[in-house]
């Protein structure tokens, strides 16, 4: 790429090598380096391609790129389109870059540019598409959980409904009257005071009332 595209000489490529591996590639360069010393760029090459360009390296980098789908929300348009193009270019160095832009912006970023187009026109084509339309957006879907809670919590504000029960056994099966069960020993001691209270208040109510007739009779 630093060779193809900028045209940079063979001896600055190699002294960026340290710079441009990252993690577990940095420690194979500077293995190899400390191994066989220092090397010019066709050997350097010969060796990357060795490394990495092995079919479970071009099976594992295929599936990175078809895995790969652009998010709006998460992703850059500018960082995203140079990942996926430059593992394109790994894989297919000969491809040209209208076949490089696939997917569902690819019909879209077609219609507005005019072979022979940079990268920097297909990112920007690119930006423009997905600002101005919804290619590349997801819905945002709520969870099924919050659901489950929000239709609980529905239901605890309900109020308690009260149990109808039989006004003779107490029973909550049936509410027939007359009532077929028998009555319980507690109530029929309720109700017996209830009764006897009911007959003292009329007898004190009947006594009240002759007291009162005699008063008048003796008036007379």
């Amino acid at each position: 790429m630093l060779q193809e595209d900028l045209h940079i000489p063979d001896e600055i490529i190699v002294g960026k090598l340290h710079s441009l591996f990252t993690r577990t590639e940095k420690k194979w360069y500077y293995k190899i380096r400390q191994d066989h010393g220092k090397h010019d760029w066709p050997l350097w090459k010969s060796e990357i391609f060795t490394k990495w360009a092995s079919n479970s390296w071009r099976f594992k980098m295929e599936n990175s790129f078809e895995s790969s789908i652009y998010n709006s929300e998460k992703d850059k348009p500018l960082t995203w389109f140079l990942k996926q193009k430059d593992r394109l270019s790994a894989l297919n160095p000969d491809m040209s870059d209208s076949i490089k832009c696939g997917g569902e912006l690819e019909h879209a970023t077609k219609c507005r540019c005019v072979e022979p187009c940079s990268t920097g026109d297909y990112i920007n084509f690119m930006e423009d598409i997905i600002t101005k339309t919804r290619i590349g957006k997801t819905w945002t879907r709520i969870p099924m959980e919050s659901k489950m809670v929000s239709k609980t919590s529905r239901e605890d504000m309900r109020p308690e409904r009260p149990v109808l029960k039989c006004h003779k056994s107490g029973s909550t099966s049936h509410l027939a009257n007359p009532c077929t069960k028998k009555t319980k020993i507690n109530e029929v001691q309720v109700i017996e005071e209830v009764q006897c209270t009911e007959e003292k208040e009329e007898s004190d109510l009947d006594s009240a009332v002759s007291e009162d007739t005699s008063v008048e009779n003796y008036a007379i």
